[in-house]
């Protein structure tokens, strides 16, 4: 077990170290790296001067012996192109660049060895780097990538075609000599592919061509398409705006045809639609029998029959034609002897608006009655009490009724006639209005009434003694009205007899 450990450390000691001494390899060449300044990119249209800047940031204890730009192709060797030594002269070795290439500071410092070039081409385009001789620490370099822009020609076209069933180009958009290579991209609703292909010119631009392939068909005939070139020269990508162009034959419809082409029938017309690309040249008009009838005439597109006779009653054909080909349709006409019932409103619609109508009705009805009923009310004063009537006040000869048995009683004079009373431990309640209600009620319900009375209101025909406000002979029309009693007393009224 100790020595499955002593192991494992030691492996862990030997990681530990590796990675130490990569981690010193790249700080040094780091911090080496990072003395040399430069520009990580450049970009230049073609014939402009563009500068290269760069200079060595701190040179403590270091010696700077010698600066050299390299300038290093896309494709090919890297080539001298200026070297400045502090005891010489600068020098310019032959390359593409010589005559166009020279240090900015006249005289030249080892600091900051700058160059321009002038009149710069497609060509020029690469890496270029600018290297120090330093000591003790050797060479130091930075590395600027110069990137030549051209701002391409930008154009697209449609092409036109015939409805087939093979994919074909029907659309073409081109970027000329642009730098660096464009994108082209397409939008439409047709259902096709888009191929793209790049050329380089002799200049270092580059030609891009894309074209949009599909199988034609009629309905494609006029749908959007657009060629959309995005480039780093541009502000925003260009949009070319383009519509589908399919030939075709002809498509024809003859319309106006009802199926009630009755006897004796003035006046009615068929009309030949067409559409096609090219527009149709010509419109022809025949028979399935080869006559056309006498009543007939046409007019372009339109045939209009006069009078419907049995001579119409035939099969009428329409032609159109243009460069691509021939489009034909017929119709078989159908004389009648007598002329089809119109065709109204549906069921369902007459049983709808008669609904509709009735509950419009009666929402105008419940209204007007809402308001003469409020009318009505307000005229004749109706409606809740606006006041709380006084309550009724008692009096003594009520007291003294109340004091007074419910039975008659014989005094020492002599029997006297029977008076009859009403006990009362409340205040009267009185409904009249259910009097007046039923007027017409008949012997059973007068039966009623009576048996329903208290004590001492049985009914009169039982030989007993009736109140001293009837007549013996129970004639309701002969009784004495009663003492008048005050208002204030009492507000029961007077009984009656219906």
């Amino acid at each position: 077990m100790a020595r499955h450990d002593a192991r494992n450390w030691h492996d862990c000691s030997k990681m530990i170290g590796l990675l130490c001494l990569v981690a010193s390899i790249l700080l040094q060449h780091g911090a080496s790296g990072q003395r040399v300044k430069v520009e990580p990119e450049v970009s230049s249209y073609p014939g402009q001067t563009v500068n290269l800047r760069c200079a060595f940031t701190d040179a403590t204890g270091i010696q700077l012996t010698m600066v050299t730009w390299i300038y290093e192709p896309k494709e090919g060797d890297r080539i001298n192109i200026a070297v400045l030594h502090p005891s010489f002269q600068p020098n310019y070795p032959d390359s593409p660049l010589k005559g166009r290439v020279s240090f900015t500071a006249s005289p030249p410092d080892l600091t900051t060895p700058s160059i321009q070039i002038r009149d710069v081409r497609m060509t020029d385009e690469g890496k270029y780097i600018c290297e120090y001789a330093t000591y003790p620490s050797g060479n130091e370099q930075g590395i600027t990538y110069l990137v030549m822009l051209a701002k391409p020609q930008n154009s697209a076209s449609i092409v036109t075609v015939e409805v087939g069933t093979k994919p074909v180009v029907v659309a073409k958009c081109e970027s000329v000599d642009g730098r660096p290579a464009a994108q082209i991209s397409w939008v439409t609703t047709a259902n096709g592919n888009a191929t793209t292909a790049s050329k380089t010119g002799a200049d270092n631009t580059v030609t891009v061509t894309s074209e949009y392939r599909m199988v034609p068909t009629a309905a494609d005939n006029g749908k959007d398409i657009s060629c959309v070139v995005t480039h780093r020269t541009q502000v925003k990508p260009e949009s070319f705006p383009l519509k589908l162009a399919v030939q075709y034959a002809p498509q024809v419809t003859i319309v106006g045809y009802d199926n009630n082409w009755y006897l004796g029938r003035t006046n009615v017309i068929l009309t030949c639609q067409a559409t096609g690309n090219p527009v149709p040249l010509s419109v022809q008009w025949k028979t399935m029998s080869g006559e056309m009838p006498d009543t007939v005439l046409i007019t372009g597109k339109e045939l209009k029959v006069l009078k419907v006779d049995d001579s119409v009653n035939t099969t009428f054909v329409c032609e159109v034609k243009n460069r691509i080909g021939i489009g034909r349709d017929q119709v078989t006409v159908l004389v009648r002897g007598t002329r089809l019932p119109e065709k109204g409103a549906t069921t369902g619609s007459i049983i709808g608006a008669i609904i509709g109508v009735i509950i419009l009705l009666a929402v105008i009805g419940t209204a007007i009655a809402m308001y003469r009923k409020h009318r009505n009310n307000k005229l004749n004063g109706e409606g809740p009490p606006k006041y709380k009537p006084p309550p009724p006040k008692k009096t003594n000869s009520s007291a003294n009724r109340q004091q007074n048995p419910s039975h008659p009683t014989e005094t020492n004079n002599g029997p006297q006639q029977n008076n009859y009373h009403i006990t009362q431990s409340a205040e009267p309640v009185t409904d009249l209005d259910a009097y007046h209600d039923d007027e017409d009620y008949d012997e059973e319900d007068r039966e009623h009434y009576y048996s329903a009375a208290p004590s001492g209101w049985d009914d009169p025909r039982n030989n007993e003694v009736p109140p001293p406000y009837m007549s013996a002979d129970n004639d309701p029309q002969g009784y004495h009205q009663g003492p008048n009693v005050n208002r204030g007393d009492s507000f029961v009224s007077p009984a009656m007899f219906v």
